[in-house]
């Protein structure tokens, strides 16, 4: 529970991305592209774990927080089991990325240092991104631009401006998540003196980051169609993404009650699984535009 495997997906989705990114090219490693599919799911449970415990010891998590629940908050597990699980995740991923780093060198250091550092700094450290303001900033980046450049890397071993586009696709709708999320927990995080950025820019704010970021997220295979030749297919994947959240959008636009947006985060989690599913499908084994 503590490890939330419904928001794994946003972990999945960029590394099926950049290994369907490193098929398109010729270049696909199953190896590589697999251990990076590992080392993006324990990093994401690692900032999960963290989440839970540092914003129990912070007070943000309290008796009236709506959404799923905290395993430490609701007294299922004590505070020190959840972190000692933390650094049990967190080295399983350091054992993880260091194949990656004997495959793909260097940048591959410091790419992990840094997710491992702000998965533990988005709630916990003496400035926790989450809650300045960056968490927004935080998931945009390493969920979308370093999670397919970097699975694309350890098996091109070079950079791409095409997974730099892909990656700001799928880090687009994985940051909608948070959106949601952070909506709905606005009135306590507030509270708490939790600052995200739907605090600061509140719910029609939100909402209107919430539209720009799906709106994002479904113009991005059509400029990879454009503009690298990408397959065809790959349009399919902004159009699906696009068609599973129009409730989701609704409901952001409409709610009047935080209880309504628990839906919506679920839609929106599928949307990233079938926006990285079918854009990594599409890029594998799609038809090139004529």
């Amino acid at each position: 529970m503590a490890a939330r495997p419904k928001t794994l997906a946003a972990a999945a989705a960029p590394v099926l991305i950049g290994a369907g990114l490193a098929s398109f090219h010729g270049v696909f490693r199953a190896l590589p592209a697999l251990m990076a599919l590992v080392g993006a799911l324990l990093i994401q449970i690692t900032t999960n774990l963290a989440n839970d415990y540092y914003d129990f010891v912070r007070g943000t998590d309290t008796a009236e927080r709506v959404g799923p629940v905290r395993v430490t908050q609701a007294g299922l597990l004590t505070p020190a089991s959840v972190r000692r699980g933390m650094w049990a995740v967190m080295t399983a991923a350091v054992l993880a990325g260091a194949y990656l780093v004997w495959v793909g060198g260097w940048p591959i250091v410091w790419v992990g240092v840094l997710s491992l550092v702000c998965a533990v700094a988005y709630t916990g450290g003496p400035y926790p991104l989450g809650y300045h303001g960056l968490g927004d900033v935080f998931v945009f980046v390493f969920f979308g631009l370093v999670a397919v450049a970097g699975t694309y890397w350890v098996q091109a071993l070079t950079l791409s401006r095409e997974a730099l586009l892909a990656g700001t696709g799928v880090g687009a709708v994985s940051t909608a998540i948070l959106v949601v999320n952070n909506l709905r927990d606005m009135a306590t995080d507030a509270r708490a003196g939790k600052r995200t950025l739907a605090v600061r820019i509140g719910r029609r704010g939100s909402a209107l980051e919430y539209t720009l970021l799906l709106a994002v997220a479904a113009a991005v295979p059509a400029f990879g169609v454009v503009l690298y030749g990408w397959p065809i297919a790959a349009v399919a994947a902004g159009v699906l993404m696009a068609t599973i959240c129009v409730p989701p959008l609704r409901t952001v636009w409409e709610h009047r009650d935080p209880r309504e947006l628990l839906p919506a985060l679920g839609q929106t989690a599928r949307g990233v699984a079938l926006y990285g599913i079918a854009l990594a499908a599409a890029l594998a084994w799609g038809l090139p535009p004529r």
